[in-house]
């Protein structure tokens, strides 16, 4: 670690001797600068050839890599000198220099300056050679190079001496070195050719300045355009290009377009293209035109046959210069095919044929028939679609296409009979899948037909049973055994039903029977819609016939079970609870039958006694309404209900009704059924009267208690008026009594009852008998419970008089409604 050190010493040593000043730099600028505006420009590879850092000291200037000096922010000269210092690093040879800059305003310099700066001024307004044209300079020129192609110059160099310099591309970025600039003339060279495909144009930044580095005029932004020179043959965009066109198509009808392309300048006559046919294979007759300007190709014939000429090639010249013979040429292909269009109609090779086959055979090919169509094969203006048009009433016979051939093929598809027809003759006819469309060079034809004679061989057949299937509708419940019908079969050579054996092959279903001699059906069980296999409610049974040689035949019976009325409606739900409202029950019934056995239901009360006091309302076809026909006592009510269905089946039905007084059915205890029209109390009923008769009992016996004394009083303070109520029967209110020493009065049944003002004292007495009245005097500060007599009297106490039913009724009125309904409280 030691030897390093004094290397790291003499490095710093060389590097701070390296770093000294290399110039000094004075740009005359205004005392206000914008950003990113241009200072000036320092030659800085007259210090330093590589420098890899350039950095200014004062943030508010920046240093590129030419040497142009910019403001990165605004910038006011406070002083009248403003100076910053660029510093320029070359790392790897450890040299770093210094260009000491410094900023003068233009009014502090000297009066030579300032004429120099006024003639400058004077030149400015008339620029003529520091902004010239573009320049323009021909592709693939000959030279010699280096060829001039520009000159610029600041009107400045009068005055001064002016350096000029350049960069962009082609100077000092790619292509570099294509052009280069005069220092002291301000001449642009060329120093090789230009291809325009290439660079089409170019610009490039020129800068004058003067010796101490101040720059008199902007940055000019000059444009270098390369003219172009047909040096381009145009071409077709594709090897070949192929087209297609209806055969018969009219003349104009498009058929495509060719396209070529040019490198050269567009909207030049380098690159003004024109089109034609060179050549047409076959080349007669000439079927196509060709748009010089476009290169769109047109059908110029109406011969096109696609079967004569299925294909045609053209050779195709496109040109530049517009066509003029010395431009530059290239040729392509167009290929055209003629699309078919159905414009030949198929014919019978043949126009009659004849075949064999034995009767009863069926799905059997029995001919195969030709056409001839000479459009394109497996076109669909070729392929053949053949109908039989006569002959085939029974459609027996069925003809369709063998795609591979164009073949029509002939089949039997229902067996023939011998004995009803020895031979059938048919006329099948020929088109094609496309319609037919009539072409200039074609004739009218009429439809293609071909005769067709089927010869019947006759062979030994089996029976046949008539008809081949067989449907008997049986009703649900049949007994077993029951004939449910007959299935026969006949054979077809003696039209007879003799010496034939009937059989049901194993595995069907097996609650059905054939009789082997007579072809009676038979069931073997009760059908019902419910059990096993019967669900489905149908079954399909093969029935084999067999005659005397062996021969057999096969039928179809389908056995349907018709729904039977089996089963009586009967009404879900019996136990009901009807409170005082009397609303209406509604009963539905159900039938596990289908219809016509079901709905709608009769409903009808069978006893008499009942039907007197209840009454039936329909709702719909299988519900209706059950309510009282009037004022019934409350009990259980055991109702007998008959329900008819549709088909007359009626199912007995027992409903019991629990007329109860009450509000809602929870206030009812559970329904015991017992004998019609009698009234029952529930439970809690029962337990409410006796523990009421307990508590009327008591009472009793301590009002006889103080009847023993006398005469009962009862004084009535004021301070206790308003704290005591007495239990009257009334059904209005009253009048309305504001005296707060009135004891008021509540109403506690559906009896009536008033209250009546006496002032400071009440009596009250309640006399039994009939017109028994509770009557209210005003006495003399006391109150007595005693009977009143006409015309006048006194009060005498019988302590004998109330007994207790009476007491009971006068203080549970629901319970003795009817004893108490006569009184009344009258005032005195």
């Amino acid at each position: 670690m030691a030897p390093a050190a004094p290397r790291l010493v003499l490095g710093l040593l060389v590097l701070s001797l390296c770093c000294e000043a290399c110039k000094k730099v004075i740009f005359h600028v205004p005392s206000e600068l914008e950003a990113d505006t241009l200072v000036g420009r320092v030659d800085l590879k007259e210090c330093l050839q590589s420098a890899e850092i350039i950095s200014s000291s004062d943030g508010n200037f920046r240093i590129l890599e030419d040497g142009s000096v910019y403001t990165t922010s605004a910038v006011s000269l406070s002083a009248e000198k403003t100076t910053f210092t660029i510093l320029l690093k070359d790392i790897q040879e450890h040299v770093q220099k210094k260009i000491y800059v410094s900023l003068v305003e233009e009014e502090k310099r000297t009066q030579t300056q300032k004429t120099r700066h006024a003639r400058d001024t004077v030149l400015k307004r008339t620029k003529r050679r520091w902004g010239p044209i573009p320049s323009v300079m021909i592709e693939n020129s000959l030279g010699p190079f280096p060829l001039q192609i520009q000159q610029v110059q600041s009107d400045t160099a009068q005055n001064y001496t002016i350096y000029y310099s350049a960069s962009g591309p082609g100077i000092d970025q790619d292509p570099k070195g294509l052009f280069y600039i005069e220092r002291e003339t301000g001449n642009i060279f060329a120093t090789r050719a230009v291809d325009r495909e290439q660079y089409p144009s170019f610009q490039i930044i020129c800068f004058a300045t003067t010796p101490d580095g101040y720059s008199p005029e902007v940055p000019l932004v000059h444009t270098i355009r390369i003219e172009d020179d047909n040096d381009n043959a145009p071409y077709f965009t594709q090897d070949f290009f192929e087209f297609s066109v209806p055969e018969n198509s009219k003349p104009g009808v498009l058929v495509g377009k060719m396209i070529a392309e040019d490198r050269d300048e567009p909207f030049t006559l380098h690159t003004k293209l024109k089109y034609r046919i060179v050549s047409q294979d076959p080349s007669l007759p000439p079927a196509f035109s060709l748009h010089g300007d476009t290169g769109v190709i047109t059908v110029s014939s109406p011969q096109l046959d696609r079967e004569m000429v299925p294909r045609y090639n053209l050779l195709v010249e496109v040109r530049d210069m517009a066509g003029q013979p010395f431009g530059l040429c290239s040729t392509g292909t167009a290929v055209i095919l003629i699309e078919d269009t159905n414009d030949n109609a198929p014919s019978f090779k043949q126009t009659q044929y004849e075949t064999r086959v034995e009767e009863n055979r069926v799905n059997v090919e029995i001919l195969r028939l030709s056409v001839i169509d000479l459009d394109e094969p497996g076109s669909p203006g070729s392929g053949a679609v053949y109908e039989i048009i006569r002959g085939n009433d029974d459609r027996s016979f069925e003809i369709t296409t063998d795609k591979n051939t164009n073949e029509g093929i002939l089949c039997v598809v229902k067996g023939l009979d011998y004995e009803s027809a020895k031979q059938r003759i048919l006329v099948i006819a020929v088109n094609n899948e496309a319609p037919y469309m009539l072409a200039p060079h074609s004739q009218q034809l009429s439809q293609s037909t071909s005769s067709v004679t089927v010869h019947i061989l006759d062979v030994d057949e089996g029976p046949v049973f008539k008809p081949c299937h067989l449907r008997i509708d049986v009703k649900e419940c049949e007994e077993i055994g029951t004939i449910i019908g007959r299935y026969l079969a006949e054979d077809p050579e003696t039209g007879n039903s003799e010496g034939i054996c009937y059989r049901i092959p194993p595995g069907q279903c097996n609650w059905i029977s054939i009789d082997e001699k007579s072809g009676e059906v038979r069931t073997v069980k009760v059908l019902d819609r419910d059990v096993g296999e019967m669900r489905r409610g149908q079954c399909n049974i093969t029935v084999l016939a067999i005659d005397r040689n062996g021969k057999t035949g096969t039928g179809t019976i389908q056995v349907v079970i018709q729904p039977g009325n089996k089963n009586y409606p009967r009404i879900a739900k019996t136990d009901y609870i009807m409170c005082r409202d009397r609303k209406p029950i509604c009963l539905t019934a159900e039938d596990g039958d289908e219809s016509p056995y079901s709905t709608p239901f009769v409903y009808r009360i069978t006893d008499r006694s009942l039907a007197s006091l209840w009454k039936i309302t329909q709702h719909n076809d299988n519900s209706v309404y059950l309510s009282p026909k009037g004022d019934i006592p409350f009990g259980i009510y055991n109702i007998p209900v008959s329900v008819i269905d549709n088909g007359g089946k009626a199912g007995e039905n027992h409903i019991t009704v629990n007329f109860c007084d009450c509000v809602t059915p929870t206030e009812c205890g559970m329904i015991r059924a017992g004998p019609a029209g009698n009234v029952t109390l529930g439970v809690w009923a029962i337990l409410a009267m006796i523990l009421g008769s307990l508590l009327l009992l008591l009472i009793l016996i301590t009002i006889c208690g103080c009847c023993g004394s006398g005469v009962m009083h009862r004084h009535v303070t004021d301070d206790c008026a308003n704290h005591n109520l007495i239990i009257s029967n009334t059904e209005a209110p009253g009048e309305e009594v504001m005296d707060h020493n009135i004891i008021p009065l509540q109403n506690t049944s559906d009896q009536g009852g008033y209250g009546i003002k006496t002032g400071d004292q009440q009596t009250f007495e309640m006399v039994k008998g009939r017109g028994q009245t509770l009557e209210s005097v005003k006495g003399g500060g006391h109150q007595t419970l005693g009977s009143v007599k006409e015309g006048g009297g006194q009060a005498v106490m019988d302590t004998c008089r109330y007994s207790y039913s009476e007491w009971h009724n006068f203080t549970h009125p629901r319970l003795g409604e009817e004893s108490i309904r006569g009184h009344t409280l009258i005032k005195n």
